[in-house]
């Protein structure tokens, strides 16, 4: 009896090995395919990793260990250490009071103050009914640009500047009506509104480098709206469009603000309302000044390669590969990350928290910035893609037909095609996976 007993054990170990090497066999079959034998995919340097949870193990792997821009997909790793540290809501400052209407502040760097996306503004409504406010910048360390951002996109919305304390997310909204109006109108300028006269509809809006300089340029398209981030100017610009919007007195100061017992916290929004943007949108600001928040509540100052440093060294120090990870958007191209990184992080994610929670922030087939893709899989697909000149990424969660959950990345660099060739061919493979399998 125990002989028999065995054999069937022994059998049905091997079942299960050998169905599963047909299934991997099969995965690599389409990878093949859908991606390796691609002729838009055969210039580009290619990784992609299917991870198992259930058994803890890799179902498919090509070069998932090897290193690459990704875009910003860097936004995963933001994303999980803020669900981590943040708590259920932001906190968006920090003050003493010295009494007699004064106190000190140490903003955290919270990309929500003052944004249409918000409309209840809790701090706003604290700084507003204060009589003098000083405002430190000794936790600020580092700049408004990040390492390896292309500089000639300065102008574009998607690179608005970092700072201390984020207002109207450090960009100007420019509309055209009757005439062309600047929000706020701190930037208004009578000699916009008559070169936007001047060109009769058809114009657009640029910043010159290093100032607030703003003019209107020719266009064959018609004028609607714009958003043009602005030259912070080392918090200069900051103190000013305080005192013009609070009609208080606001002053900038470098003191240290300890966190002592009379240190009080001012918080602004729940945490996973801007990070569900920030993934939905793919929103590069929001993705910055998040770092930049972790960075001040981990360290007491604001530093993109300190905190990085020292989650590399804590939470992340088990990453199948150490990554050159150096801002918290992936707009750097000096980020390399591999794929199985995200595997790993998308793993952390999925054994910390709630499901719930994590498809409530990552978008889902048909929505966000994969609206034009995974259309019959929404619930079946939640991933956050990635997109530079010549990169795509996409790195999630995918359920197969028989209801098993799977772990992907996708990472495809310096592709010559159009990006919407390189997303078809993913499409393809991963939808293959999630009917077949």
């Amino acid at each position: 009896m125990k002989k028999t007993n065995l054999f069937f054990f022994a059998s049905l170990c091997l079942l299960v090995f050998a169905s599963s090497c047909s299934v991997q066999k099969q995965i690599a079959k389409e990878a093949k395919q859908d991606i390796l034998t691609n002729a838009d995919f055969a210039p580009a340097h290619v990784g992609i990793s299917l991870y198992d949870p259930s058994t803890q193990q890799y179902l498919y792997n090509y070069q998932g260990d090897k290193f690459f821009v990704p875009a910003s997909n860097m936004k995963l790793f933001t994303c999980y250490e803020a669900m981590k540290t943040l708590g259920d809501s932001l906190v968006a400052l920090r003050y003493v009071n010295k009494g007699n209407g004064t106190i000190e502040v140490e903003a955290n760097g919270d990309a929500s103050f003052l944004l249409n996306d918000f409309k209840n503004q809790p701090a706003y409504d604290f700084l507003k009914k204060q009589k003098r406010i000083l405002l430190t910048d000794e936790n600020w360390k580092d700049n408004g640009l990040g390492a390896g951002w292309a500089w000639d996109d300065y102008n574009a919305d998607y690179m608005a500047e970092r700072s201390v304390m984020p207002i109207y997310g450090n960009t100007v909204r420019f509309t055209q009506a009757t005439t062309l109006k600047a929000i706020p109108d701190y930037f208004q300028q009578p000699m916009l509104e008559e070169a936007a006269a001047n060109a009769k509809g058809k114009f657009s809006v640029r910043r010159e480098f290093g100032t607030n300089t703003f003019t209107v340029r020719p266009s064959a398209n018609k004028f609607n709206a714009a958003d043009v981030p602005f030259y912070t100017a080392g918090n200069k610009v900051l103190i000013e469009l305080l005192n013009d919007t609070l009609h208080t007195k606001v002053e900038l100061v470098h003191v240290k603000i300890d966190r002592l017992p009379d240190v009080v916290k001012v918080y602004s929004q729940p945490t996973d309302s801007l990070l569900k943007i920030m993934m939905h949108r793919s929103d590069n600001f929001f993705a910055e000044q998040t770092l930049l928040m972790l960075s001040n509540e981990k360290l007491g100052m604001m530093s993109d390669s300190r905190i990085i440093d020292t989650l590399l060294k804590t939470d992340l120090k088990d990453l199948p590969q150490k990554p050159k990870w150096v801002d918290g958007s992936g707009l750097s191209r000096y980020n390399l990350v591999s794929p199985q990184d995200f595997i790993w992080v998308l793993t952390q994610m999925k054994n910390e928290f709630n499901w719930s929670r994590i498809t409530d922030i990552l978008e889902t087939g048909g929505s966000g910035t994969i609206s034009s893709y995974y259309k019959n899989y929404a619930g079946r697909i939640y991933a956050k893609t990635g997109s530079l000149s010549n990169h795509i990424a996409l790195s999630g969660y995918i359920t197969t037909k028989k209801g098993k959950q799977l772990i992907f990345s996708v990472l495809v660099n310096a592709h010559q095609t159009s990006a919407a060739n390189i997303r078809k061919g993913v499409e393809k493979f991963l939808t293959a996976v999630m009917d077949k399998y």
